[in-house]
């Protein structure tokens, strides 16, 4: 057995196990774990992977077996994390949609398709890995599943995005099976959501879809007699799949429709089809004017259903019907039983959107949680710990969005550095340091404007940007800032004094290119003594103790005061 035969040997047989017995589908099931035990033992991951899919997927489909799907789609999603494999990674999730549908976990199950969708929205681009054909085969298969949830919680506008997707996908290269399949995925949400827009009375638009859906269900009659599906040769394919008699059926119900649709309702149904034939037979019943046999046919199918699981949308539609098509009212009440148990079922189906409502709720608080604990670990990532002002890696981001922008022109740069703190960890302790960067960090950012940026750069050395800044102005703010740390207690400054280099950007010019003219200048300010602003334009020294700040360079938008 060649890998490529076991892999279509596992595609027949996961199309089989949706149309024959229960006794068949024990046996395709058990069939499978062989085939995937042989994989295993060969150990090619991307076959193992198909495999995993092939056994779990047949289990969702088989009566009795579902909650035996779960090891294996644990497994599977391992196995594709682990190799990489994005598309089947998805597939596991959207798997775990259906696995949870049966489970009545429609919260839960939706939670699954939007972790499948959200990994192939990122994984558009083919992976030439696999070749392009089966890549989009396995796009395809994930969207599918995803689909057949969506379809089951009425969420057709979603789901008719995502199965248009997968038709996308395979447009090109699709098998008469994979063009079956679509046809009737779509001939059965079609006709879900005119059941569904009936609802609420409107008629036109459901209509419409039902007419739709006919003319797609005519059209699956060629590619269905090559597909996988178990078949009868020379039988048309609705005389074979209920949903597509349903929708001739549905859009004209009539007495042509009554005998295929009986010998279907005891047939064996795809998934999730039986409540549309039954509705779409009921029609044609009451059409016909056999309304007894239509309420007949509604409840018995209605009181099976008791403990199967079946979509809550069906549930409604088939709950709909009765209390549509029964109009003898109670003596005592003057309503019909059918007209309650209808209410009674809108009610369950309002509790359980309730229930939904909490488990959104509890979701986005716990989605606003995790999102402000990411934001403070981002913030904290950008954050200098000891001053509490921004880190060389945020100011290389501001630099780059500052020097960008033309709002942001002209830019001064400042690379401001601390005279004679080697001496303070030396002759104090690296502890009195920390506190003098922190005290000189704090006068530095309140002499400076509220959208200047004063960052740690390293060391005991700052860089301050201020946007819109002209050198003189920018001289005559960072002058301030000198004096003021000049100025502090020798208590808390240790006498420590500022050196800062001033430039301005220029035109094109690079972020290590400007931080080396501004380290130059403060330089050229060391070598005047320290404690003053030299500016690369003239190389100027200012000493900002020994001489007051030239009035004239006043800036009203600056906001200092003129120092005396």
């Amino acid at each position: 057995m060649s890998d490529a035969w076991l892999l279509g040997r596992a595609r027949e047989l996961l199309a089989a196990v949706q149309r024959v017995e229960h006794t068949e589908q024990l046996e395709i099931v058990s069939h499978l774990d062989e085939m995937l035990n042989e994989t295993q033992r060969r150990g090619e991951p991307l076959l193992v992977a198909h495999l995993l899919r092939a056994s779990a997927a047949a289990r969702l489909v088989t009566r009795g077996m579902a909650e035996e799907a779960e090891p294996r789609l644990d497994e599977m999603l391992a196995h594709t994390r682990r190799h990489g494999f994005a598309l089947l990674r998805a597939d596991a999730h959207a798997l775990r949609g259906r696995r949870l549908m049966l489970a009545e976990q429609e919260d839960a199950a939706l939670t699954e398709i939007a972790r499948a969708l959200a990994i192939l929205d990122d994984s558009e681009t083919p992976d030439m890995q696999f070749g392009r054909r089966e890549w989009a085969r396995m796009q395809s298969g994930a969207l599918i599943d995803c689909f057949i949830v969506l379809n089951q919680l009425g969420v057709y506008e979603a789901a008719e995005e995502v199965i248009g997707r997968a038709h996308q996908s395979i447009r090109d290269t699709a098998s008469p099976h994979e063009i079956t399949l679509q046809l009737m995925n779509r001939v059965k949400m079609l006709l879900g959501w005119g059941l569904r827009l009936e609802r609420v009375e409107s008629y036109d638009e459901a209509a419409e879809k039902f007419r739709v859906a006919a003319s797609m269900a005519l059209a699956a009659e060629g590619p269905f007699k090559e597909s996988l599906f178990p078949r009868m040769p020379d039988v048309s394919a609705v005389d074979q799949v209920g949903v597509l008699a349903a929708a001739l059926a549905l859009a004209t119900p009539d007495n042509v429709h009554i005998e295929r649709l009986e010998k279907l309702n005891t047939d064996r149904f795809f998934p999730h089809e039986h409540e549309i034939v039954v509705i779409a037979l009921a029609r044609c019943y009451d059409k016909v004017g056999r309304r007894g046999d239509a309420l007949d046919l509604l409840r018995r199918t209605r009181e099976g259903l008791a403990d199967s699981i079946t979509s809550p949308s069906m549930r409604l539609n088939l709950a709909r019907e009765l209390a549509r098509l029964d109009n003898v009212p109670d003596v005592e009440t003057g309503i019909t039983q059918s007209l309650i148990d209808y209410a009674t079922t809108l009610e369950t189906e309002m509790w359980s959107l309730r229930e939904s409502q909490i488990a959104t709720l509890n979701a986005r608080r716990e989605h606003e949680r995790l999102s402000a604990e990411h934001g403070a670990i981002t913030q904290q990532a950008l954050q200098d710990p000891l001053t509490g002002l921004p880190n060389r890696r945020a100011l290389d981001e501001r630099l780059r969005t500052l020097a960008a922008s033309a709002d942001a022109q002209p830019l001064a740069v400042a690379l401001v550095d601390l005279d004679g703190f080697k001496g303070v960890n030396d002759k104090q302790s690296h502890a009195a340091g920390d506190d003098v960067l922190r005290i000189v960090a704090s006068t530095l950012r309140d002499a400076l404007r509220g959208d200047d940026i004063v960052a740690r750069y390293g060391g005991d050395e700052f860089i301050a940007l201020l946007p819109g800044a002209p050198v003189s102005a920018a001289k005559q703010a960072l002058g301030r800032a000198v004096s003021k740390v000049a100025a502090l207690p020798h208590s808390l400054s240790h006498g420590v004094t500022l050196s800062v280099g001033l430039v301005s950007l220029r035109p094109q010019e690079r972020a290590e290119q400007v931080l080396s003219r501004a380290d130059a200048a403060m330089y050229e300010a060391k070598r005047g003594g320290g404690n003053q602003v030299a500016s690369a334009n003239s190389m100027a020294v200012e000493a900002a103790v020994s001489k007051p700040l030239d009035s004239g360079l006043d800036d009203p938008a600056w906001g200092f005061e003129t120092p005396t």
